[in-house]
């Protein structure tokens, strides 16, 4: 074993010469950063960011000022709390069918071909000289809550904005009970004709299903019995019994039974 490196001496002008290595890097590394800022070298990069910076700013405040512009500051700052709330709070159900399908797919073709539903008994006539049964105020409250998500599109007094119709005086909220639930389930695209008036809203309206049968008919007989509606209340059992409609295409209108 060389004795010399034991040597105390030794190791600390091995310890030294390190030292001024690495104080010698780090002066060139100091005069290579002072010469490009002083000839601008790292600029270029600092201006990129710069301009990206404001492009993003831009964008936020067209975006902001869009948004103004179509949101009422009344639905902003109490409605929309509430539907945030209600989404976080609502418990969704299984279901049979995946209700994410790719539009085209086997699957998709599959369930669009299956036979509708028998509507009959949903639909039956009303007796005229039958006493109407009540409307249970539970069920108007669970319906209430879950308007909160409907208000954003539909109007908190269901006067209808710029993404859906009105559901005040609406025929089809008033008619048939199956056609607001197969909504429901389905969406519904393309033109439809609310009092007298043409509506076609580029997205129409997406499924709900997420919801329990019980929220669904608590918010369809809270939509039947509000903003001047009247109408029979929607039962869970009639919610329950189409079920089979979740993840066929969007609705059209022809495919509804008229008010």
């Amino acid at each position: 074993m060389d004795p010399s490196r034991d040597n105390l001496l030794i190791r600390f002008k091995a310890f030294i010469d390190s030292l001024g290595v690495f104080t010698i890097f780090a002066v060139i590394l100091l005069l290579i950063l002072g010469i490009g800022a002083l000839f601008g070298w790292f600029k270029q990069g600092e201006d990129t960011e710069i301009a990206g910076a404001a492009v993003r700013y831009e964008n936020r405040d067209k975006l902001n000022e869009d948004q103004a512009a179509v949101i009422d500051p009344d639905v902003k700052e109490r409605v929309m709390p509430g539907v945030a709330k209600t989404l976080l709070n609502s418990k969704p159900v299984a279901v049979e069918k995946p209700e994410q399908i790719v539009p085209g797919s086997e699957t998709a073709q599959n369930i669009a071909n299956e036979p509708g539903p028998d509507l009959s008994a949903i639909d039956a006539p009303v007796d005229e000289n039958a006493e109407a049964e009540p409307i249970d105020p539970a069920m108007m409250e669970i319906g209430k809550a879950q308007f909160l998500v409907c208000a954003a599109c539909h109007g908190q007094n269901g006067e209808g904005g710029l993404a859906a119709p009105p559901l005040a005086g609406s025929e089809w909220v008033s008619g048939p009970i199956s056609n607001l639930i197969r909504i429901q389930f389905r969406g519904l695209e393309g033109p439809i004709t609310v009092a007298g008036k043409e509506y076609n809203f580029p997205v129409g309206m997406q499924p709900m299903a997420y919801q329990s049968d019980e929220q669904i008919a608590g918010v369809l007989t809270y939509v039947r019995n509000s903003f001047g509606n009247e109408g029979s209340a929607v039962t869970v059992e009639q919610v329950a019994s189409l079920r089979s409609e979740v993840g066929k295409p969007l609705l059209k209108v022809e495919e509804l039974t008229k008010p």
